[in-house]
């Protein structure tokens, strides 16, 4: 494929740019089914009876991460989600919750302030502390777990970074030349 074909035909680097930048951009797909939208953390530590074995579809704000023998805890206050399931922080907390995992999550990882989403079943309640309050934690064992990347803005957007587009060709006009892209 030689620079003349690519001049000629615009529609193609469009298309190739295109489909280079949508490889960039796809969030994660949650296995949502059988999943009570309606429940939140702040009803299910209300009213905890009802929601035991329910499935959820829970985010939010990591605000601790603990290791035990055979699983991880990790503490979330929860915040609404979009459509792609990403907590929306600017939105009003939904209450705390535990979410459990088997096996060892690395606390580094699973940092203070890193945005997570959760489906997975209510396992019961939990009475904990905040600050010098009694406060009763839904806890959720997890099927399936997203760490959101760091350093995103809102809309899961990277903040920064450049895009850069170069064409390169040959002083022999018989010769082909090349085009790059560059992110």
């Amino acid at each position: 494929m030689g620079m003349r074909y690519l001049v000629r035909k615009p529609r193609f680097c469009v298309l190739l740019v295109a489909l280079l930048l949508s490889a960039c951009a796809s969030a994660p797909t949650f296995n949502a089914s059988g999943v009570d939208h309606s429940l939140t953390p702040r009803d299910v530590a209300t009213s905890p009876q009802p929601a035991t074995g329910k499935h959820v579809q829970w985010g939010g704000i990591i605000l601790s991460t603990t290791n035990l023998k055979d699983s991880t805890q990790v503490e979330v206050l929860a915040y609404p989600l979009d459509a792609d399931a990403r907590p929306q922080s600017d939105g009003n907390p939904l209450g705390r919750f535990i979410l459990e995992r088997a096996g060892y999550l690395e606390p580094a990882t699973y940092a203070e302030g890193r945005q997570i989403t959760a489906v997975g079943t209510v396992t019961g309640t939990r009475t904990g502390r905040v600050s010098d309050s009694d406060y009763n934690y839904p806890v959720i064992t997890t099927r399936q777990l997203y760490l959101w990347p760091p350093g995103r803005g809102r809309d899961g957007v990277s903040v920064g970074g450049y895009i850069g587009f170069g064409v390169g060709g040959s002083a022999n006009s018989d010769s082909d030349g090349g085009i790059g892209i560059g992110f």
